[in-house]
């Protein structure tokens, strides 16, 4: 396969939650937590996002993670009860451009098999099947914690995780959603084919830097690469939760749409189809892996 091609994918792959080990839990979680949103104070509630939201991300020795942190407009109770669900997983990756399907196995409604390909129109025979292991953590009445983990993906990726954690704020919840991913020599080459032919010039959410007259410089590659799939993500679970009160047969299209409107608020970054491919796509995505 030629190089390029194989970038491809793995820029898909970059789409995927991932992590290495996970790092020794604090004594107290929802302090630590709480201690996070005072620390990043105006960086939450002035920045580009026009929402109070903020991303970090990184790269080093064979790895990628970063993590948002966002101030979400519903209740704890909600946003628990929805996060704490293995089953409203596949509901909310569907969303995703690059998630083709997401089936539940059989047997083990924990385990889910999220199938991920190009941003475009394809057969589920042509995506990558990879396994998640569903985790939901025990809570207590200030904090919540879930993880979806998997050891091994193409290309050599491993030890993928997506993390979510909250706790409440008065009628709102603080949301951490952490996510990282290893990879070899081998990814990182046909990455970097790929980043100077068919992902040249996409870029990030994070300034590297600034130019004389003040304009940010956006990361750019791999960490791009993340940033934009974990934004993804974090638009896919506040669809989802602002979509709840409708009626059951219109939430599905409903949060399609406002997936979609979503991610147009950030086309430098996130545009890649127009709202009807990309609602024709998942329709019949979801239809195919069961999912309303």
């Amino acid at each position: 396969m030629q190089r390029w091609l194989v970038g491809v994918r793995l820029a898909t792959l970059a789409a995927l939650p991932l992590a290495p080990a996970v790092a020794a839990e604090p004594a107290d979680p929802a302090l630590a937590l709480y201690t996070q949103y005072a620390a990043l104070g105006t960086q939450l509630m002035n920045n580009a996002f026009g929402r109070p939201l903020h991303i970090d991300s990184r790269e080093g020795h064979g790895r990628l993670d970063g993590d948002v942190y966002v101030l979400l407009g519903y209740p704890f109770a909600q946003v628990k009860r929805t996060l704490g669900a293995a089953q409203r997983w596949c509901d909310i990756m569907l969303l995703h451009l690059n998630v083709k399907g997401c089936r539940r196995a059989a047997g083990d409604a924990s385990v889910l098999h999220l199938y991920v390909g190009r941003k475009f129109d394809e057969p589920l025979t042509a995506a990558y099947r990879i396994d998640f292991h569903y985790r939901g953590l025990a809570g207590t009445q200030d904090y919540f914690q879930a993880s979806l983990t998997a050891a091994r993906g193409p290309f050599g990726t491993h030890d993928y995780r997506l993390a979510v954690e909250a706790v409440p704020l008065g009628d709102r919840t603080f949301l951490h959603l952490s996510y990282a991913y290893a990879y070899g020599g081998p990814a990182k080459a046909a990455m970097r084919a790929y980043f100077a032919t068919a992902g040249e010039g996409k870029v990030g959410f994070t300034a590297e830097r600034r130019r004389p007259d003040g304009t940010p410089v956006l990361v750019g590659g791999l960490r791009g690469a993340l940033e934009r799939n974990v934004m993804r993500y974090y638009l896919a679970i506040d669809a989802y939760l602002g979509t709840q009160s409708a009626p059951p047969e219109e939430r599905l299209e409903d949060r399609l749409r406002e997936w979609f409107e979503s991610t147009e608020r950030y086309a430098l970054q996130l545009h890649e189809l127009g709202e009807d491919a990309y609602l024709a796509m998942k329709r019949r995505e979801c239809a195919a892996s069961g999912e309303s």
